[in-house]
């Protein structure tokens, strides 16, 4: 089994779908766990109960990730409460989408800000604390959308293109102080944030796009970020886990 015993993490976005996920199947392994969030503080509660139940030390703590001052704050404290930091997954996010004609310079903005700065703002609050702590890990949450492009989502796929670059970029830089920089890409996968638009797009379209015959669970991706944030994966900085059920195969 995969083994995070003596890590200290903090997942932006923690208390839902993949983020929850995430935390779950980190503290299992033996991790402890801060868990931000933005607004929905009863889940991300819920998920520090859950964490707790499995004998890990866990907080929520909130914080905006557009605003720079927030987010260092709450990793401060979430390094403070756990002793440190030498992991962290960067999970907020949102998923809107218009076609260009009718999109508005609001949207293309919000979702840029919120999961591109709010990337960087993460990683550059947490940097110090994982280089204090030693060998480390970051995971970004990207997707195949910034991998492969979108029609109505040409917002979110850039956003998430940037994550991607801006990943490779840290990868480099952070190398020298043994800080490891990755992303996973998932597909289409059971969260609250995409179940509107799988209803859309009609779930059956869906899964038929899937050679593994069905869509992604937060599970599936919770295991990649276990996997990369773990000594397993010591030589791997730099890349992007496509977790996308062989999708991609169909084009």
């Amino acid at each position: 089994m995969l083994n995070l015993t003596g890590h200290r993490i903090f997942i932006s976005g923690g208390g839902r779908g993949i983020g929850r996920a995430a935390a779950v199947m980190a503290a299992e392994a033996g991790a402890d766990v801060a868990i931000g969030y933005a607004r929905d503080r009863v889940a991300a509660l819920a998920t520090v109960k859950k964490i707790e139940a499995l004998g890990r030390k866990a907080i929520a703590v909130q914080a905006d990730v557009t605003a720079e001052a927030e987010i260092k704050g709450a990793i401060d404290r979430a390094a403070e409460a756990l002793g440190g930091l030498n992991g962290l997954v960067v999970s907020a996010g949102i998923f809107e989408g218009s076609p260009i004609e009718e999109m508005t310079l609001e949207l293309w903005n919000r979702v840029l800000a919120t999961n591109l700065t709010g990337t960087f703002l993460a990683v550059k609050a947490a940097v110090p604390h994982l280089k204090k702590a030693g060998p480390g890990g970051i995971v970004i949450y990207t997707s195949t959308a910034g991998q492969r492009g979108s029609d109505i989502y040409s917002a979110y796929a850039t956003s998430k293109a940037g994550q991607i670059m801006f990943m490779r970029s840290m990868a480099r830089e952070l190398a020298p102080a043994r800080i490891r920089v990755n992303c996973i890409a998932p597909a289409w996968t059971e969260t609250d944030m995409a179940r509107d638009s799988i209803a859309t797009i009609g779930r059956d379209k869906l899964i038929a796009g899937f050679p593994l015959g069905r869509i992604g669970q937060p599970e599936d991706i919770a295991g990649a970020t276990v996997y990369l944030l773990s000594d397993l994966a010591q030589f791997v900085t730099g890349m992007t886990l496509t977790v996308d059920g062989g999708q991609d195969m169909r084009g």
